[in-house]
């Protein structure tokens, strides 16, 4: 089997977008104080379609979501020159081959991003190859179903997010997570508002479903440290993204004063990056996104790491590439689980994008042993919903 063609789309929303109310989720741009929303630099309305295919006719889907327009440009100039031609069951390989011909401005980020795309549609196409579902070329199964928490739960007022919370108990969720709104810019109210938010999740659900809360990298180290003690009275099962990725000290500062346990990695990037963590003891639960850290060819060894380790790996943003990489490591406990809604921040954009995602029934989803690859189809139909730039 060799690659006969690399073909790359760039889908951009074009339809309706829910509007991000003020402190609707912190983030990393808070800080600046710019007058327009900070959030909006962190939404994702584009999506990149990567497809791979093979002489004997087989395709496989990747995608990405960080800078789509660029990380196509990587692909097509940068990687598909490399693997055409090439046999795609040389796996390690063709990605030690992207990693290091991109090695002067791709080891993290864009670069990163673009290898992950391609790497993901290759493990799609060996799947469908050997007509085996990907998580049993990395392993098989170890759990009879993924138990997924339910994520979103922005801050859209208490009564909002009292009733969404007690949503996803009724349907059957075992936790979820919620997003703080205040930052350091916002003193001492923020930090009274930020601790209503979890108090009013808490006392939504009870004692009895796990809470967690993701500041989004948009706290310092200092405003983490006097948010942990009015924090820890509501057992959150963790903090996420306290504080910018690039601050691995801080992150062990924060994981050693044992109040609240401390999950981050959605940032980081290989192998490496995650050595760097874990060495650190920066984390008590690691959540690399198989999109961007460098597909499921670093995926699975960062989860074999960590392992060794005793620190749990809970990927960032569900979907399916990271569902297939928890469904074969039993150092991943569970998944993160983006419900089905109205398009707002972006991260639900795959739903309109490609067929085939698994939903949540009472808690858990499961990964259809039948399906080969990935299990996932592009819905082209959908896609007259978005601009596209092939």
């Amino acid at each position: 089997m060799k690659i006969k063609n690399i073909r790359t789309r760039v889908v951009q929303w074009s339809g309706e977008t829910a509007p991000l109310p003020p402190h609707f989720c912190t983030n990393p741009m808070d800080l600046l104080q710019l007058p327009q929303s900070s959030m909006k630099t962190f939404a994702f309305h584009g999506w990149l379609i990567v497809e791979v295919e093979s002489d004997d006719g087989l395709v496989g889907i990747g995608n990405a979501a960080l800078a789509p327009l660029v990380t196509k440009q990587v692909i097509d100039h940068y990687l598909k020159p490399l693997l055409l031609e090439a046999n795609p069951w040389d796996i390690e390989f063709l990605w030690q081959h992207m990693y290091r011909h991109t090695m002067a401005f791709g080891r993290k980020g864009i670069g990163m991003t673009a290898i992950s795309a391609v790497d993901i549609a290759l493990w799609d196409l060996l799947g469908k190859a050997a007509k085996q579902p990907v998580y049993r070329l990395l392993g098989g199964r170890t759990k009879p179903r993924i138990p997924v928490y339910a994520s979103r739960l922005y801050s859209t007022g208490l009564g909002n997010m009292a009733d969404e919370a007690q949503r996803y108990c009724a349907q059957g969720y075992k936790a979820m997570k919620l997003r703080f709104g205040w930052g350091p810019v916002d003193g001492a109210e923020g930090m009274r508002h930020n601790v209503d938010l979890v108090r009013t999740v808490r006392q939504a659900v009870g004692d009895d479903i796990d809470v967690m809360a993701d500041a989004y990298m948009g706290w310092t180290l200092d405003y983490a440290k006097r948010m942990l003690p009015l924090l820890e009275p509501f057992h959150l099962r963790w903090l996420e993204e306290p504080v910018i990725p690039d601050d691995v000290r801080g992150y062990a500062e924060l994981k050693s004063y044992g109040r609240i346990p401390i999950a981050g990695g959605e940032h980081e990037f290989t192998l490496y990056g995650f050595r760097e963590l874990l060495q650190a003891n920066a984390l008590d639960y690691i959540q690399f996104d198989t999109n961007r850290v460098g597909g499921i060819s670093q995926a699975r060894k960062i989860a074999a790491l960590a392992e060794a380790f005793s620190i749990p790996v809970i990927p960032h943003a569900g979907q399916m590439h990271n569902y297939h990489v928890v469904m074969a490591s039993l150092n991943s406990p569970m998944a993160e689980f983006f419900p089905p809604v109205d398009v707002e921040v972006g991260n639900e954009l795959f739903w309109y994008i490609f067929q085939g995602e698994p939903k949540a029934k009472d808690g858990f989803i499961d990964l259809d042993e039948n399906l080969p690859g990935l299990g996932l189809t592009i819905d082209e139909e959908r896609l007259l919903q978005f601009q596209v730039t092939e």
